[in-house]
């Protein structure tokens, strides 16, 4: 019975990524820690790699469709790969399973999940408003606001993702339109989904090595999670996003509270 609530949690999640392209992390990482009592740093280890697997079926298909701005992907690597390296370190010599790291991770994850509420709420209420200019030269629409500035914050970001698995999702695409200015919606999607999975794999594939991994709870969360994202994905279109969102950005921030107070 429990396996099947496992399948269940990663199907609702996938639907729910499906219909507002918000991050599963901000979402499965305190399902699993809530209402499954799964350890925080086992909850954040397999959470990483289910992200890593759902979204590289999203790269692969926005790739064909030329979406993805392979160079803006690049920069936020330099950024967020390093500083995942160096997360991992520290939780390798600290060890993931000490109490003193487990309360860090909750604290961060608590904000994270309120960092990401309130960036789907802005997009809730100003994403239908933000008009970019198409006929803006490529070249100069894949200019940052500063070239260090995709460094800084992928580092922060890969920081984020590696302690709590959230940052990549809603809060990244937030990041973006502020860098990227002139990069058209759809490219800044593309480009938040194809980063992710590169720092989500290294990240996930570094607290394997601490055993921080359940892989049979991962398995049973990529059965539901597949079909989940297929069906929202196809049911975007006749559903209200804006009342999703608003819906989706207090019950994150009903969660990030929750665990701020763990």
């Amino acid at each position: 019975m429990h396996e099947f609530a496992f399948v269940i949690a990663g199907f609702a999640v996938g639907l729910v990524v499906g219909l507002t392209g918000v991050g599963g992390g901000s979402l499965m990482t305190p399902i699993l820690i809530f209402f499954f009592g799964v350890k925080p740093y086992l909850a954040v280890g397999t959470d990483l790699l289910f992200a890593a697997f759902t979204k590289m079926g999203g790269t692969v298909s926005m790739a064909r469709q030329r979406l993805v701005p392979w160079r803006v992907v690049g920069q936020l690597c330099a950024g967020s790969i390093p500083a995942a390296l160096v997360t991992l370190y520290v939780l390798h010599t600290i060890g993931p399973a000490d109490p003193a790291v487990q309360r860090v991770m909750t604290t961060t994850l608590g904000v994270a999940l309120l960092l990401t509420a309130c960036a789907t709420l802005y997009k809730a209420l100003r994403g239908r408003q933000i008009v970019h200019n198409h006929g803006t030269p490529a070249a100069e629409a894949l200019q940052p606001r500063h070239w260090s500035l995709p460094l800084l914050f992928g580092a922060l970001i890969g920081t984020l993702v590696t302690l709590t698995s959230v940052g990549a999702g809603a809060i990244g695409v937030t990041v973006l339109m502020l860098l990227y200015p002139l990069l058209p919606l759809p490219r800044i999607v593309a480009a938040d989904i194809a980063y992710a999975v590169p720092l989500t794999l290294v990240a996930g594939l570094g607290h394997a090595s601490l055993g921080s991994v359940d892989w049979r709870l991962l398995g049973l969360l990529l059965c539901g999670s597949l079909p989940g994202i297929y069906i929202g994905s196809r049911l975007v279109l006749k559903t209200p996003e804006r009342l999703i969102r608003s819906l989706l950005s207090g019950l994150l921030a009903y969660a990030g509270l929750k665990l701020i107070a763990l």
